[in-house]
């Protein structure tokens, strides 16, 4: 079965406050996601002080300034060593989206994540890119907003990072797509969420044929970020390939504050990993075959070459004494032709399933 790793994106939900955010990995871990992810930034190198609110950030919060927002949403670094510890103790992965180059460092020295996640907003961030992937670790790059061009370059300088070069004046970022030694350590090491950045996203908006492309084009691991409403948008992301899922969970959706009212509750996140997991359990391994809780119904539910009547020894096989009926426990019907105008080894009785040996002469 294909691995799938479930991101519970408790992001800034926790509205500056260390005890919600150590409430939230608890959710996370009681849910059974894989990852609990939070958000690292410095609010003044994140945004100016020119940077307006987003409409959707504009519900619930007071300001109309996106860095006094910030503000209110940040964790110390003190803060982020209390979580990584809790996340340990109780046995779920911590990570986190880093969104200027001294959260990038702390992340990547200090809580030791098992990969980067770099937002939508940071696709076209390339000197964050570079950094994170010269950090060696896994990078999972969200796509938000963005055309194939783009997400082609972002790529390309994560491929950069990746090899230790630094891009020139005449850096090439669409290069990769045709260097297939790149392109094979790249795809071990960078994987593509398709998402659409509107929280919450209507359904007419999930598009999620986009995350098919991006995997025909650039041959990628992909996954999707949820932002809908509810589950029905993952489910069918896991059953069209994906191999991670995000998704926003909060303690409380009407809670004030940008992501709370597009997010989970803690009971609907718990229902929708169970539902996730159904899903991927459901999709199997690909082989056609039978599957092992079918065995005992294949005797009862096939059938048999069988005698419609009596069948004398010597008598030859016909389409007035032959019919199909169950169960399996003779010669397959696939047989049929061949056993006509051939004279039967032994006598049959009416209903009686004619033997595989009546073909052994052949």
């Amino acid at each position: 079965m294909k691995p799938l790793t479930i991101i519970a994106e408790a992001g800034v939900n926790h509205d500056g406050s260390l005890e919600k955010a150590l409430a939230l990995v608890e959710v996370a871990a009681r849910a059974g996601a894989d990852v609990v992810k939070f958000q690292i930034f410095h609010a003044d190198a994140l945004a100016s002080r020119r940077a307006e609110l987003a409409p959707y950030q504009e519900s619930g919060t007071e300001t109309t300034d996106q860095v006094e927002m910030l503000r209110q949403l940040e964790l110390g670094r003190d803060d982020f060593l209390r979580i990584l510890a809790e996340c340990r103790r109780l046995g779920i992965a911590f990570a986190a989206t880093p969104f200027d180059p001294s959260s990038l460092e702390f992340l990547d020295r200090e809580l030791d994540p098992p990969f980067i996640k770099i937002g939508s907003g940071d696709l076209t961030n390339a000197p964050l890119l570079f950094a994170a992937a010269r950090t060696g670790r896994r990078i999972i790059l969200s796509t938000g907003m963005a055309v194939l061009e783009e997400v082609r370059d972002a790529v390309g300088v994560l491929g950069y990072g990746l090899m230790g070069e630094a891009p020139g004046v005449d850096a090439d970022f669409g290069a990769w797509v045709e260097d297939k030694v790149l392109r094979a350590d790249l795809a071990r090491r960078v994987t593509l969420l398709h998402c659409t950045t509107a929280y919450p996203t209507p359904m007419e908006g999930v598009n999620l044929r986009a995350m098919e492309t991006l995997a025909d084009r650039f041959g990628l691991p992909v996954g999707y970020s949820d932002h809908t409403i509810g589950a029905d948008a993952s489910l069918a992301a896991v059953s069209k390939g994906a191999c991670v899922i995000e998704k926003h969970f909060t303690l409380d959706k009407t809670a004030s504050g940008p992501d709370h009212n597009a997010s989970l509750d803690p009971d609907e996140l718990a229902d929708f990993v169970s539902r996730i997991r159904a899903v991927q359990e459901a999709l199997g391994d690909g082989l056609k075959q039978p599957d092992a809780v079918e065995q005992e119904n294949i005797m009862a539910a096939r059938r048999s070459l069988t005698a419609c009547q009596a069948i004398a020894a010597g008598e030859f096989f016909s389409d007035s004494n032959l019919t199909v009926k169950r169960p399996q426990a003779g010669l397959s019907p696939f047989a049929y032709w061949r056993l006509l105008g051939r004279p039967a080894k032994r006598s049959y009785a009416p209903d009686e399933a004619i033997e595989p040996g009546e073909l052994r002469d052949e």
